[in-house]
């Protein structure tokens, strides 16, 4: 039973990965505590190695079909380490029952969030999309040194921030790197959502390392399974997305997000009272 559990939650998080293009990684933790009983600093952490594997293998498609931007990708995630870094060693400070009705909350963060999303696109007919300068440098060191410091300024934040969720909930943060992507770097949507996989391949890379000097171990056959699990059903995802209409997928998603979410406060909250 438990096998099985781990084999349809991978596939519905990998389906939501590559068909939504994000969100599905949220849903690692409440799986690993809930269906799989472990516990929330083994969750988090468990979490992470399905978030990195998942996003790397994601990222080597973006990467062949043209939409990443590598350097790019590459700077925003070392900038954001230490956030990671950070993050994952507050959380192993958290009590477990804080840990848990943290991750409620982000959930309905990313239901709020992919809700927001799906109305835009309906409203306008189209993914939204951003025209900037992509080569427009913010440092610059030849032939003169130059700097956009604004621009420096909300990279420096909003990658920590990026780091800091990460390391702290396991999550890949994918609704927060896109966007952050966009306004911090200037990124057209096209190259964003590719370029956000290398970033979190870095933070969650970095948050597992800084985790693995405290002495948390979850049931890595579970984990190796779930992840397994969740690169087909990315593959799927991905072949999903580019002949059907994901729509209903996502308002169907959004609503079990809702739902764990829900379940998940109701467990947490009254062990915080």
């Amino acid at each position: 039973m438990t096998l099985t559990i781990a084999l349809v939650a991978g596939l519905l998080i990998g389906l939501s990965l590559g068909a939504l293009g994000g969100g599905g990684s949220v849903l690692a933790v409440p799986v690993l505590v809930y269906a799989l009983g472990q516990s929330a600093a083994q969750a988090t952490t468990g979490s992470l190695v399905v978030v990195g594997v998942t996003s790397v293998v994601g990222a080597f498609t973006a990467y062949r079909a043209g939409n990443v931007l590598l350097g790019r990708g590459i700077a925003f995630g070392v900038v954001a380490i230490g956030g990671a870094a950070v993050g994952a060693k507050a959380s192993s400070l958290v009590p477990e029952p804080v840990l848990l009705a943290a991750f409620a909350a982000l959930l309905l963060v990313v239901a709020g969030v992919m809700t927001a999303r799906q109305l835009r696109s309906r409203r306008s007919g189209q993914s939204p999309r951003r025209h900037a300068l992509v080569d427009d440098p913010i440092i610059t060191f030849s032939p003169t040194f130059a700097c956009q410091c604004p621009r420096a300024l909300k990279v420096l934040v909003t990658a920590t921030a990026v780091g800091l969720l990460t390391g702290f909930l396991g999550v890949g943060g994918g609704f927060l790197v896109v966007p952050a992507l966009v306004l911090a770097l200037g990124l057209p949507m096209e190259f964003a959502a590719g370029t956000s996989l290398v970033v979190i391949t870095i933070t969650s890379a970095a948050a597992l390392a800084v985790r693995a000097g405290t002495g948390t171990h979850p049931d890595w056959g579970l984990v190796a399974l779930l992840t397994g699990a969740a690169v087909v059903g990315g593959y799927l995802g991905a072949r999903l997305a580019a002949r059907a209409d994901t729509s209903r997928l996502q308002t169907a998603f959004t609503v079990l997000l809702v739902l764990v979410a829900g379940y998940t406060a109701w467990q947490a909250i009254p062990a915080l009272t």
